[in-house]
């Protein structure tokens, strides 16, 4: 007979890999992005008719390199439930669609210069959020309330996005 102990996939991710699978895909994206993003910044985007609700250049890595290490943490937090606990694998999944969709975006708005195709992406990316926010509330609700700040400034961003290419289409 085996106790929970025993069990194959009874445990949760070790320590170690939980850090590097939480942390590492993020600072990937986040560093991806900023490195398809910051280039663009002082001449593409810097010459695009924005609407009078866009923040302060400034004010865009601090936002989201709170919103990434939130996201971190919400999946270490998942990461740290038994792998057999029922949902998790899916919610894991779920969750880097929405990381790759969050790469996607700068890709689509910084490096191929198109806010129209900014706006496709960020749209599934909303839908992936809130998606992944459904998920993890079944398994931990702390780890889905750290995607709220994001999802929330993920819809000013789609807002931002979309005046942008009113403006400039």
């Amino acid at each position: 007979m085996h106790t929970d102990q025993t069990v194959p996939g009874s445990h949760a991710t070790p320590p170690l890999p939980r850090f590097l699978i939480a942390v590492l895909p993020v600072v990937a994206v986040a560093v991806a992005g900023s490195l398809v993003t910051q280039p663009n910044i002082p001449t593409w985007y810097a010459g695009l008719a924005k609407p009078g609700f866009s923040p302060p250049n400034w004010l865009f890595a601090p936002v989201w390199t709170m919103l990434y290490a939130m996201m971190a943490y919400a999946l270490w937090r998942i990461l740290s439930l038994p792998r057999s606990t029922p949902g998790r694998t899916g919610a894991i999944v779920i969750f880097f669609v929405q990381l790759a969709l969050n790469s996607a975006w700068s890709f689509a708005f910084f490096g191929a210069q198109s806010p129209l195709l900014g706006l496709v992406v960020i749209a599934a990316l909303i839908v992936a959020i809130l998606s992944t926010i459904a998920a993890f509330w079944k398994l931990d609700r702390v780890a889905a309330l750290l995607f709220v700040p994001y999802l929330a400034w993920v819809c000013f961003a789609t807002l931002l996005n979309g005046a942008i290419w009113q403006l400039n289409g």
